[in-house]
């Protein structure tokens, strides 16, 4: 296996419950004309991983149907009706027009509705193969270099890299001393620590841990501490553009982005 033949796995089956009572599954928020999960897979796909294994669980049924209706929905199509070309002179779709992307090969599975993101993993090892294998949130994207994370994860030889990305704190930052005089103001600062940004990198030895762990549902507060005992944990630094997608005031601010630079666009 190439670095750019790597399957990608997308955990997609929370609820989503800080979006509030949603008729749309959040992945499949509207972000530019697609989907955010599209953008997620598309940033994958720039980079030549092009084979999807999701992890469904609640509306699963949208997902499903968003990409069983993936190609009349995004190509040119023509319908024949009562076609005597057809069989039985059935009905037929043509597609035209040009592809967006390089050929997907996206695997659904269902892994349930309140499985933790560990469990759902096992459940997805028969379509892995017996390689490395990225997880990625369908919330969040980012201009990732994952070229360069792939070299990362292959010459550091560990079993696990995880994308760190910096964010801004969501309040401002105020010091002063005993009396109350304000020495220092900052709105919104750069939070001074790293944090788990997804896009993670794991070898096949991952999954014997994850078998091994009796709360195998707890990837990370569970499987990470395990890893970084045993020094098998490594951080991949990612100084540019990661947004995800937790609230309907990230969803906005995603919009706005992608309306103003389209900054996560390595495609």
């Amino acid at each position: 296996m190439t670095i750019t033949d790597i399957p990608v796995v997308i955990m997609c089956g929370g609820s989503g419950t800080r979006f509030g009572n949603m008729l749309t599954k959040k992945e499949l928020v509207d972000i530019g004309g697609r989907p955010l999960l599209w953008h997620v897979m598309r940033i994958f796909s720039a980079f030549g991983h092009n084979r999807f294994v999701l992890a469904l669980g609640h509306m699963g049924d949208q997902v499903r149907r968003y990409f069983l209706e993936y190609e009349a929905m995004t190509r040119d199509t023509t319908v024949h009706l009562a076609d005597a070309g057809g069989e039985n002179g059935r009905s037929r779709l043509t597609f035209g027009g040009a592809y967006e992307h390089p050929p997907w090969e996206v695997t659904l599975v269902d892994t349930g509705l309140e499985t933790g993101r560990a469990a759902r993993l096992l459940q997805l090892e028969r379509y892995l193969g017996n390689g490395r294998f990225f997880v990625a949130y369908g919330e969040a994207v980012g201009n990732i270099d994952l070229h360069a994370l792939a070299k990362f994860h292959v010459q550091h030889g560990k079993m696990a890299t995880i994308t760190g990305i910096r964010i801004a704190s969501q309040y401002g930052k105020i010091e002063a001393d005993e009396q109350g005089h304000v020495r220092e103001f900052s709105e919104k600062p750069e939070l001074p620590y790293w944090v788990n940004g997804g896009f993670m990198l794991f070898e096949p030895a991952f999954l014997q841990l994850v078998h091994q762990q009796n709360r195998a549902d707890l990837m990370e507060t569970d499987l990470m501490p395990q890893l970084l005992a045993e020094n098998e944990l490594m951080l991949y630094r990612h100084f540019g553009y990661w947004q995800s997608m937790k609230t309907l005031k990230d969803a906005l601010k995603l919009k706005e982005d992608w309306q103003q630079s389209q900054p996560w666009k390595v495609w």
